[in-house]
C-alpha cells in the first residue's frame, strides 16, 4: 500500500492553494515530538489499539467457535452500532461477494449469510426477523460497554422472538455476546444465563475495535481470512514506527490533513474510493475520523472546538453528483482517493459495428480500465483546479490489503490526535446524548429534565 501526497503540495497545483513544500518541512521537524508523544502514551495505556496486531489466542478462540459451534448455522444476525456494527460492514463489503446473502448455499460454500441491524429503525429491525429463520440463526450482539442502549434494546427484541420460537433455554445457544471481559450489563447476563462471550480489550475502543473479536468473529463466520487481517494490520504498525515523518505514511496522512485544515482552512476531508467494495469503508472512516478528532476541548483543557469533518464519496458515481462541488466550491476540501490496482476479475467493452464515434472509442477497452482512468483524471483534474488531493493506492483487495488498509486509517487518526493537541480516544459529546436518552426512557440513576417543546416551540406546517 502506497500513499501519493504529491497533489497535496502547492507546486503541483494550480493557483495559490496546496502546502507550500517549505511548510512540508516544518511538519518533518515537528514529527519527533508527535512521534514522542504517542510513544509516551501509549506506555501510558493509551493507543491499546496496537496491540490488535499480535491476537494468537483470540483468533485461536475464534477460529474454534466459527468452525464449531459457528458451522450449526446458516445465518448470522449482528446487533451493534457505531464501532461495533460499521468495521464488520466494511469487512464484508470488502471480502464477501457483492449480493453476498442472495447467492446460493453452493456459491457460498456452505458460509451462512450476515445481516447486520445497526439502528432501531422498527421497520428494518420488522423485516429482518420476518426473513430470518430462527432455528438456524447465530445472533452476535456486540457492545464494548455493555450498556449501549439501542444495542440492548434491538437484543431485548430479538431475544423474544428467539424465546417465543425455540423456547427460553433453547435460544440462549443461538446467542454470543462481544463485550467487556468483567463489566457491563452484558457481561452479566453471560454469567447469569450461560451465554459464549467474547471479549473486547479493555484499552480497545469501540470505533477502533473491527480487528478485535468485534470484527473478526463475524468475519471468521463468513469465511474472511481473519489470520490475512492480522498480518496485513502488522504490516502497517511496523511502518507507523518508523522515525522518518516522510517514511511513515499514517504518520505523514494525518499531518497532512492537520495541516490543510489549520494552515488552510481546509476543513472537510473526503474519503472516495473507486471501488463498490469500500463503500462502507468510507462510511467506518467517518465515524473513526468524526468522532476522534471533532472535540471542544484540547489535552490541556482550553477550549479549542477544533475538529475536521469528514466526508464520504464513492467513485466514479459520485463524479455525477458531489465531484462538482470539490472541483469549484470553497478551497475547503482535501480528497483522498483509494485506488485499487487489480481490481478482481474485469469485464471487456465488447466491440460492435457501426457505432458512432462518440461511442466507438470505448470499444476495446474494460469497465476496470475505464474507472481506474477516471480515477487518475479526477485527481488530475482536481490539481488543475487548485483543490489539494492524495491517493491511497492498494495492490489488490484482499485480507491482508484490508487488515493493513483498516489499521492504517486507526494509525492515523491516533497520529492526528497529536498533531491537533486532543484526545482520539474519548467521546463525551456522544456521552451528553446517551444521558438525555438513559433519562428519557426510564434508566435509573438519570433524571429526565423538563424540555421545551422541539425547536422551542418555533413551528410551521
Amino acid at each position: 500500500m502506497k500513499l501519493h501526497y504529491g497533489r497535496m503540495l502547492a507546486e503541483a497545483l494550480d493557483g495559490e492553494h496546496g502546502i507550500p513544500r517549505a511548510r512540508l518541512e516544518a511538519l518533518v521537524a515537528r514529527f519527533p515530538q508527535v512521534q514522542d508523544e504517542v510513544r509516551a502514551r501509549r506506555r501510558q495505556g493509551e493507543y491499546g489499539f496496537y496491540g490488535l496486531g499480535d491476537q494468537a489466542e483470540t483468533v485461536k478462540g475464534i477460529r474454534r467457535f466459527a468452525e464449531g459451534v459457528g458451522q450449526a448455522y446458516d445465518h448470522v444476525l449482528v446487533l451493534g452500532i457505531g464501532g461495533s456494527a460499521l468495521g464488520t460492514k466494511a469487512l464484508i463489503n470488502a471480502l464477501k461477494a457483492p449480493a453476498w446473502n442472495e447467492l446460493s448455499d453452493e456459491a457460498r460454500e456452505y458460509f451462512p449469510r450476515i445481516t447486520i441491524l445497526e439502528n432501531v429503525d422498527p421497520t428494518s429491525v420488522t423485516a429482518a426477523l420476518q426473513r430470518i429463520d430462527p432455528r438456524r440463526v447465530l445472533v452476535n450482539v456486540i457492545s464494548k460497554s455493555g450498556g449501549t442502549a439501542e444495542t440492548l434494546a434491538t437484543y431485548l427484541v430479538v431475544r423474544q422472538w428467539l424465546d417465543d420460537a425455540l423456547g427460553p433455554d433453547a435460544a440462549a445457544r443461538h446467542v454470543a455476546f462481544t463485550t467487556d471481559p468483567a463489566r457491563g450489563p452484558l457481561r452479566a447476563l453471560a454469567r447469569k444465563e450461560g451465554i459464549a462471550s467474547l471479549e473486547v480489550p479493555p484499552d480497545v475502543g469501540g470505533r477502533f475495535s473491527v480487528l478485535s473479536a468485534v470484527g473478526l468473529l463475524p468475519a471468521a463466520l463468513v469465511g474472511i481470512d481473519i489470520e490475512g487481517l492480522l498480518l496485513g494490520a502488522r504490516r502497517a504498525l511496523a511502518k507507523a514506527e518508523r522515525d522518518k515523518l516522510l517514511e511513515n505514511a499514517p504518520a505523514l496522512f494525518a499531518g497532512l490533513h492537520w495541516a490543510a485544515d489549520t494552515w488552510l482552512g481546509a476543513r472537510t476531508h473526503v474519503l472516495m474510493p473507486y471501488s463498490d467494495r469500500l463503500r462502507e469503508l468510507a462510511a467506518w472512516f467517518v465515524q473513526l475520523w468524526a468522532e476522534s478528532l471533532g472535540k471542544k476541548h484540547d489535552r490541556r483543557g482550553s477550549v479549542v472546538h477544533t475538529g475536521p469533518t469528514p466526508l464520504g464519496a464513492i467513485g466514479a458515481t459520485d463524479q455525477h453528483s458531489q465531484v462538482q462541488l470539490f472541483m469549484e466550491g470553497p478551497f475547503d476540501k482535501v480528497v483522498t482517493f483509494v485506488r485499487v490496482e487489480h481490481l478482481g476479475p474485469d469485464v471487456a467493452i465488447p466491440e460492435r459495428a457501426g457505432l458512432p464515434e462518440e461511442l466507438a472509442y470505448l470499444q476495446g477497452h474494460s469497465l476496470g480500465e475505464l474507472l481506474l482512468a477516471e480515477q487518475e483524471a479526477t485527481s488530475a483534474a482536481l490539481a488543475r483546479m487548485g483543490r489539494m488531493n492524495a491517493t491511497l493506492v492498494l495492490p489488490r483487495l484482499d485480507s491482508e490489503t484490508m487488515g493493513e488498509l483498516l489499521m492504517f486509517f486507526q494509525l492515523a487518526t491516533g497520529f492526528a490526535g497529536a498533531w491537533y493537541g486532543v484526545d482520539p480516544f474519548d467521546q463525551p459529546g456522544v456521552e451528553l446524548g446517551k444521558r438525555i436518552t438513559f433519562a428519557a426512557m426510564g434508566r435509573p440513576g438519570f433524571t429526565r429534565e423538563p424540555a421545551p417543546a422541539m425547536g422551542g416551540g418555533d413551528v410551521v406546517e
